[in-house]
């Protein structure tokens, strides 16, 4: 069983080749939540993820030169990254689902990489069958989980007296390194796991307190897209671990987008849903010392002009609304007119009076307009239906 002698002797191990990360305070995430809220920074790790500390430590002292492993991304980047460093030969496969810029950057670190299968499942079978490699797992396995331990010894050496630390799940390895150190150092401290809605394995294999496995739909935070918790990691949870929560992809959007905008942090949709949770639980965190474990940055920038317009949507920043009139000249410009008096800044604008449910003589337009939050917004919907307009709002879907 993982102890935090073994965690504490890692750190020592792969401190030559790793970050000390740091554990930043932040004043607007406190402010936001009634929390006093602090970042460990794993995103300004090497290679953009905390995995590359279990990467060490499990091929620090490995004999076999050829390693393989399977990952949608940071995993195989960590283990490129050591194998280099370590003058080992690597093999990484990954789905062809696994985000390009992941793909690209494990090369880069000098691994060959293979693509295989639909997801993480197809390609780690496909990596077990390979013959004359060590196999590297992403976290099922007692020595990467103790390298990722290392955090939690990181955490407790700046900071003590924390109430809740909140840290991302996946297969369960962060979690289950953080949560034998925390309460081994610090047992007063709960620890809760945080999944995304969309790949809750882990989430539904603790409150049943078996593994069950739930395939992962399409989500920002693939990085933890994982449709099986480890056997290993599942018992540590179960024995450690406090509480395992979901959050929505609109909350993961709206965290991404706080990062940049409050922190000028970039953070992966895995490294967000810490921050996703504790906006979407801000009464039950209230007055309490919260660390957020922010697991990574690899983010796809191809996305990432979606992922803001998404946040902006759920955070009220710009918003989605129609309007039915009457069909007159000078109507469109009454519209704009309203808008302009609230101070809404107009972004796009379809103007329609051929829909089938339109009744003749009537027209719709659909506004998208920038706001400064959910309040002024419901300011510009309440003057135009004051005004005699007929108004409804849309959702992302129908914009």
């Amino acid at each position: 069983m993982v102890n935090v002698k073994d965690i504490e002797k890692a750190l020592q191990n792969i401190r030559p080749f790793v970050h000390k990360t740091p554990l930043i305070h932040s004043n607007s995430f406190s402010k936001m939540t009634g929390a006093e809220v602090y970042l460990k920074a794993e995103n300004l790790q090497k290679t953009g993820s905390f995995k590359v500390r279990g990467a060490f430590n499990r091929m620090i002292n490995i004999k076999d030169r050829k390693v393989i492993t399977a990952s949608m991304g940071n995993h195989a980047q960590g283990v490129a990254f050591a194998a280099g460093k370590l003058g080992i030969q690597a093999k990484i496969v990954m789905p062809v689902t696994a985000p390009i810029v992941k793909e690209e950057a494990t090369r880069g670190y000098g691994a060959e990489v293979v693509l295989y299968g639909e997801n993480f499942n197809d390609a780690l079978n496909y990596a077990l069958s390979q013959e004359g490699y060590t196999f590297i797992h992403a976290f099922d396995d007692d020595e990467v989980i103790v390298g990722q331990g290392t955090i939690g010894v990181e955490i407790l050496e700046d900071l003590s007296n924390i109430d809740i630390i909140l840290v991302p799940v996946g297969g369960g390895g962060l979690i289950s390194g953080t949560a034998v150190t925390v309460k081994a150092m610090s047992p007063r401290t709960i620890v809760i796991g945080v999944q995304t809605e969309s790949a809750p394995s882990a989430y539904f294999s603790f409150k049943e307190k078996k593994v069950i496995d739930k395939i992962p739909l399409s989500t920002l935070a693939d990085g933890i897209a994982v449709g099986r918790v480890g056997d290993r990691t599942f018992d540590i949870i179960n024995r450690y671990v406090d509480d395992i929560i979901l959050v929505g992809e609109d909350s993961i959007a709206m965290a991404i987008l706080l990062f940049l905008e409050r922190k000028k942090l970039v953070v992966e949709g895995a490294g967000a849903v810490p921050l996703a949770a504790l906006i979407e639980n801000r009464e039950r965190f209230k007055g309490k010392s919260i660390v957020l474990v922010v697991s990574g940055g690899n983010i796809d920038f191809t996305l990432i002009d979606r992922i803001i317009h998404k946040g902006l949507l759920s955070s009220g920043r710009i918003g989605v609304f129609e309007v039915t009139a009457d069909d007159l000249p000078g109507r469109l410009h009454s519209l704009t007119g309203v808008i302009a008096s609230q101070r809404g800044n107009i972004l796009n604008v379809i103007h329609d009076r051929l829909a089938e449910d339109l009744s003749v003589g009537k027209i719709r337009v659909v506004f998208t307009v920038e706001t400064r939050g959910r309040g002024h917004l419901e300011e510009i919907l309440s003057d135009l239906t004051i005004k005699g307009f007929e108004v409804k709002r849309r959702n992302e879907g129908n914009s």
